[in-house]
Parts: C-alpha cells; structure tokens; sequence
C-alpha cells in the first residue's frame, strides 16, 4: 500500500514518532487490516503498532542504570498546590533537552491534578493492600455474593485502586488515552535512553504534608 505523506505526518503530530517508524507502522498496520481500510482506522492501528514497539524498546532499556535527570516542580492554583518530582535518565545530555525537560513538567502538573499516593503499583505496601482487600470482600459480601464471584469482585476493585493511587497507573490529565507509564515508555522510545518516575511530593496550602513518594533506587550492577 501506497503511504500518503499526509497520512505520515498525521501520525507524526499525534505521537512525536519519527517519520520512517511512523511509515513503517503505518504500513504493518495496512497489512494488518487488510483492503482499504479508513484513514481513521489505519491511524489507531499505527498508533497501536507504535506503542508495541515502544513497550518493546523500553523493556530492553529497562534494566539499564538511570542516575542522571532533573528536579521537575509544578506550581498551581495561586500558589495553593506545589509539586516537586525527581525524574531519572542515563545521561547528562537526555536530562538538558527539551522533550525531557517537558516530560518532568507534564509529569509534575499531572501529580497537582490527580494526587497520587504512590509511584508503582509495586510501592503499596502489603498492609494496605491487605485493609483494602477487605474491605472490598466485605462490601461484596454485605449484598450476599457468593464467594468466586466475591474474589473477582475484590480482583477489578483492587485494579481500580491501583489506577486511581499509583502513578504509573494513572490516565495523564492532558491525554486520557494514555497512562503515565505509557508516557514514560513512549519518552524511552524516543529517547533511547531508561527514564524512570524515582519519587515526588505534593504540598497543598494547610494540609499537612504526607510522607514522600519514592520507588526503589535500582541496583547499580542491574547495568547493561
């Protein structure tokens, strides 16, 4: 199939790709559909393929060491609500451009919006997962469900709470369709260097401020 630059370039505005991956996924996601597919169904495709390779990309990178970064800080409300978080990269030079630069703001504006609790899923501590399981399994049981369709019950709510508590789980206020893990990966992929979310704090005027929220430092031998 014959890729119309605007088509490319379509696809380059909704997902800073480049131009050759973006023709590239654009024509896998052609093959894929089959004949003739509409311009808006051929576009989420490509995004899609995009997004796989991205996860893939990051995943390879994911191991490597990221020490370097910056201090991104959001401000909001007046001077009512402040954040601060600390993003990782591998280098100096990722950490200085723009694009990154964006990121730790986007990610801070994000944080004053939605107030997450936690980095990861992986940050809850096994105490409150186990308060909120039980409290989901007795609201569950209150209304007289049996006890298989009590778990599954327990098993979406828990998702829910991830997704509403854990940063990386979260829909990025800016752009719903995505969340910021997959933000993350898709800065990974443009990059080409590991970035992780290390830790960040909220403050809000007359609130009293929570403990920090931070994920575990890598392992410096986990380099490759």
């Amino acid at each position: 199939m014959e890729i119309p630059a605007k088509l490319v370039k379509d696809l380059r505005e909704r997902t800073n790709a480049g131009f050759s991956d973006c023709r590239a996924a654009l024509v896998e996601a052609a093959s894929q559909l089959g004949d003739a597919p509409d311009t808006a169904r051929l576009i989420e495709k490509a995004i899609e393929v995009l997004r796989k390779k991205g996860q893939a990309a990051a995943a390879k990178k994911a191991t490597r060491e990221a020490t370097e970064g910056l201090i991104g800080h959001y401000i909001h409300a007046g001077g009512k609500i402040g954040v601060i978080v600390e993003i990782n990269c591998e280098s100096d030079f990722v950490a200085r451009t723009e694009a990154f630069q964006q990121l730790c703001h986007d990610v801070a504006m994000h944080i004053a919006a939605v107030d997450p609790r936690y980095v990861r899923r992986e940050d809850v501590t096994p105490e409150m997962l186990e308060k909120e399981r039980e409290i989901y399994a007795a609201q569950a049981r209150a209304t007289g469900k049996p006890e298989p369709v009590i778990q599954k019950i327990v098993q979406g709510k828990m998702e829910k709470f991830y997704e509403e508590s854990c940063l990386y789980e979260q829909h990025f206020i800016k752009d719903e369709t995505v969340t910021i893990g997959e933000k993350i990966t898709q800065a990974i992929a443009k990059l080409g260097e590991n970035i992780a979310i290390r830790r960040f704090s909220r403050f809000k005027v007359g609130e009293v401020p929570t403990q920090l929220a931070a994920s575990p430092v890598p392992p410096a031998d986990s380099q490759s």
